[in-house]
């Protein structure tokens, strides 16, 4: 049996149901061939009888196929209305209203399934994104290998204009990486060696050979398209009740539809007349446009975070995220960038704060302690002159000392350094450090060679962080909270520099998920922000897990329910006002769709509506909220609070 992929397109559209538009361009033709042969050319009556056979066919087969398949799974759908609507105007010798109704029916579902194409056609461009293939640097030279065949650790080149094909580190060269594909960065971002690269994104600057850091199928890009495959299989919980709906309804049409063929005939009336006013109510009666309101919105906000760098798993998140009360976050990689850096730098000797650093950072370039990093870090930015250091001697949890020209210095606890001949503190030196630690900064101390002083470090907090939480309050979020297991100092300080609610500390990542399970219980929907794998419990107790998408471990990924990918705050307070904007479009098209079934019903009710009538008032509102949903793909205007 041939496969599907290489059957014409007209097989492949047929199977999947999805409407190609010369269905009800054929459908037309065929209907006003059909019109005009019974009027002005005045065609025998067999070729008239052909035509709008024809125009059935034409405008009947695709929905036959989806209503086949939906009988086969035991449900009844709107197709089926649609086509005993059309068979009925047949059996009553109206064959020219049955072809337009076919037509506009057909083309209805032509136009929806072209609209909805818009909002898949940004998700499915991420397929093309990663390069497939890289080239090579190795011993034997550069050569141009598959992507697929690279492992963590290879280094590979790339050129101004090429796409970055893996995620790695830059080893050397400088550039721009243009990242508008993956976090929807409108500017392209510096980068230098030892910054981070992701697979997809464009080399906008200069030659750069960049070292793999993960196999391509755990890449940024390749979890990206999982989860947008996830998001684009999962429905919204509205979107389930409508689809529950749809088959009760469907059945209480039907029953509706003979119900108005009996009775009027047992009171005398015409059949020709009765049966006629049942395909009409078939007709406007059927929920098109209620069932197809909230997938078309779902997708176009799906599509629009996606672009936008927001990964929603699905439109269940979307919509809770509409009904949000509390925000928690993390503190060590969330409200903070979750690297130590020197804050503050205070001499007790003499020498300057500058020339303590400077002696610091030689001793610990040999070490690989993360604080030792920081302080190296620092001196590089201050661009300080930094001497060498040898024979380093590490003593676990306390310090190091190493030999700077024969002579030793000791950065470490206080404790530790001690045993370093140097003046101790004077009491305002001492105050000073308390100061420092009572504001949750850790203290590291340095002495030796005639110096003597303190070094502050801490994990710098996001620049953003105290303007996204304001964001989140105007979108309408009414609590943010702290949960963090750093000891109290170091809570306060980030819960006042952040201008957070509330705050808690020394908390164990069970006691995380028992204060997230204590506000739903008190019918709070909650969002936890988190990013480490001990975070990964309270994202999955949440209403709504978010995790940071590149700080963020494999754990909190795969248990968050939304992804920052470009690990920006402030993008949840517009993932939250995108959510409230859907919310608001959901709930316009299901109450114009259900006001525009009412007054139809109640027309052919009460003044015997035309059957083309009411196909164009019942196709006309289904187009009309695809079209309002598709409003979704719009960026959002402005920060005020939506819905």
């Amino acid at each position: 049996m041939p496969r599907l992929e290489t059957a014409p397109r007209w097989v492949q559209a047929l199977a999947s149901g999805r409407e190609p538009i010369w269905t009800p361009v054929l459908c037309g033709l065929l209907t006003l061939l059909g019109w005009l042969g019974s009027g002005r050319l005045d065609l025998p009556v067999v070729a008239v009888l052909a035509s709008f056979a024809g125009a059935y066919i034409a405008g009947g087969l695709f929905s036959t196929v989806r209503s086949v398949q939906s009988l086969g799974e035991r449900r009844l759908d709107i197709d089926l209305l649609m086509l005993l609507s059309a068979a009925g105007a047949a059996a009553i010798g109206e064959y020219g209203e049955g072809a337009m109704l076919l037509f506009l029916f057909s083309l209805a579902n032509a136009l929806e399934s072209r609209a909805l194409q818009r909002t898949t056609r940004a998700i499915e461009s991420l397929m093309n994104l990663r390069p497939d293939t890289a080239s090579l640097l190795s011993e034997d030279g550069e050569r141009v290998v598959p992507v697929d065949s690279l492992e963590p650790g290879a280094l590979v080149r790339v050129r101004p204009g090429e796409r970055i094909p893996v995620d790695g580190e830059i080893v050397s060269g400088r550039t721009a990486a243009d990242q508008a594909a993956i976090t929807g960065e409108s500017v392209p971002v510096s980068k230098g060696p030892g910054d981070s690269l992701w697979a997809g994104s464009i080399n906008v600057g200069g030659t750069i050979d960049v070292r793999m850091t993960r196999a391509a199928e755990e890449s940024t890009l390749a979890r990206i398209i999982r989860l947008v495959e996830d998001a684009r299989e999962a429905k919204a919980p509205t979107q389930r009740f409508i689809d529950r709906f749809e088959q009760g309804y469907t059945a209480t049409v039907i029953f509706a539809t003979a119900i108005t063929v009996v009775i009027p005939l047992l009171f005398g009336q015409p059949f020709h007349s009765s049966f006629y006013r049942a395909m009409t109510l078939l007709v406007v009666a059927s929920p098109c446009a209620v069932v197809i309101s909230t997938p078309a919105t779902i997708l176009a906000g799906l599509a629009h975070a996606a672009r936008k760098g927001l990964l929603f798993k699905g439109g269940a998140p979307l919509e809770e995220l509409a009904e949000l009360d509390v925000v928690a976050f993390d503190k060590t990689g969330t409200l903070t960038r979750g690297r130590p850096a020197v804050t503050a730098v205070v001499a007790f000797a003499e020498g300057s704060p500058d020339e303590l650093l400077a002696r610091a950072a030689a001793v610990e370039r040999l070490s690989e302690h993360h604080l030792a990093r920081a302080i190296v870090e620092a001196a590089e930015k201050r661009g300080l002159a930094v001497a060498g250091a040898t024979d380093l001697i590490n003593t676990r949890g306390q310090g190091v000392v190493a030999q700077i020209e024969g002579r030793p210095l000791a950065v470490g606890r206080s404790e530790f350094v001690r045993a370093v001949a140097g003046p101790a503190p004077s009491a305002s030196q001492a105050d000073a450090v308390e100061r420092l630690r009572n504001e949750g900064r850790t203290v590291v101390f340095v002495q030796g060679l005639g110096l003597a002083g303190a070094i502050a470090i801490e994990d710098e907090l996001r620049p953003e962080a105290a303007q996204a939480l304001a964001a989140l309050r105007q979108a309408g979020v009414r609590r943010t909270l702290l949960l963090t297991g750093d000891y109290a100092p170091v809570a306060e300080r980030i819960a006042a520099l952040t201008q957070v609610d509330e705050w808690r500390s020394d908390l164990m990542p069970e006691d995380k998920v028992a204060a997230i399970r204590a506000l739903t219980v008190a019918g709070d929907r909650v969002a936890m922000v988190g990013d480490g794998v001990n975070d990964a419990p309270a994202l999955a107790s949440a209403t709504v897990g978010v995790a940071m998408g590149v700080a963020g471990t494999d754990a909190a990924l795969e248990t968050a329910d939304l992804v920052l990918v470009r690990d920006d705050l402030m993008q949840l307070s517009y993932a939250v006002r995108l959510a409230r904007r859907a919310r608001r479009v959901v709930r316009q098209n299901l109450a114009f769709a259900c006001a525009v079934i009412a007054v139809l019903v109640v027309t052919n009710l009460v003044h015997d509506l035309a059957l083309p009538l009411g196909v164009i008032g019942h196709e006309g509102s289904t187009l009309l909220v695809v079209l309002n949903g598709l409003r979704l793909l719009r960026p959002l205007r402005s920060s005020r609070q939506e819905g």
